[in-house]
């Protein structure tokens, strides 16, 4: 029988397709399929014998030195030549980034460039605000568990037009069209927070990094997966902040 199949049986009884532990049930079975994994009473998550990008396998602490080393190569404008070629083959096989980004969805933000990585690097999940929610979780838990990063940061920036309309939402009970509003709903708890130490043009800043802080703490504390990395030294999770005139990033 099939994962998927096996997974309307649980203990020998059959589960209605909206049940909750069926959903969470399938869930993990299409988690292990894509990832080529075992399962078994502990789902062992399978890493490649042979990487496609070797230079990437890295502990967390080193992920980390390099990507700061990059970024300060970058804000001197010193960066990468790439030859697209020349990992074509390897990454058509697959994949083994050594980080993951959860950025904004600002145009003026671009990971790859900012720690001066090639295609293959990084794995980049960007929403507007840089938060989680539960496909930004799946991506991150499947960037980690099933692509082997020991590493996640969360990457805010300066001026961040999502963090801006949080905070009008929040003290101007200021309105959006279309499901923006649903936003500045996920930043408010940053807002808030924010807002007990700063006010006027200190606020934006307090509440960008405010918004990293707790998106940091959120993953940390993210169970099953990231929690029991971080726990075993598998996995290391960071904020910092973008600077947009100078391109720095500076760990918070």
């Amino acid at each position: 029988m099939c994962t998927l199949c096996n997974a309307n049986k649980i203990n020998g009884a059959s589960q209605s397709p909206n049940d909750p532990l069926r959903r969470t049930v399938l869930r993990s079975a299409g988690l292990l399929s894509v990832g080529g994994l075992i399962a078994s009473a502990g789902v062992a998550f399978a890493q490649p014998a042979n990487p496609p990008k070797s230079e990437n396998v890295l502990n967390p602490d080193q992920a980390l030195s390099r990507l700061m080393a990059g970024n300060a190569v970058y804000v001197k404008s010193k960066t990468l030549q790439i030859n697209v070629d020349e990992t074509r083959g390897a990454l058509a096989r697959g994949q083994n980034p050594y980080a993951c980004i959860l950025s904004c969805a600002d145009s003026r933000i671009s990971p790859e460039l900012a720690f001066n990585e090639e295609r293959g690097d990084l794995f980049v999940a960007r929403v507007a605000g840089n938060f989680v929610n539960t496909d930004i979780l799946a991506s991150l838990e499947y960037g980690t568990a099933v692509l082997g990063a020991p590493l996640i940061m969360v990457l805010g920036h300066t001026s961040c037009g999502a963090i801006d309309a949080s905070i009008k939402a929040y003290t101007q009970n200021a309105s959006f069209p279309g499901h923006i509003q649903a936003l500045t709903t996920a930043l408010a708890p940053a807002v808030r927070e924010a807002s007990k130490k700063s006010k006027g043009k200190d606020l934006i800043n307090a509440a960008t990094v405010e918004n990293v802080r707790l998106n940091v703490e959120r993953l940390k504390e993210s169970n099953p997966i990231l929690s029991e990395r971080v726990k075993k030294g598998n996995l290391k999770i960071v904020g910092a902040i973008y600077d947009l005139p100078s391109g720095r990033v500076n760990l918070i």
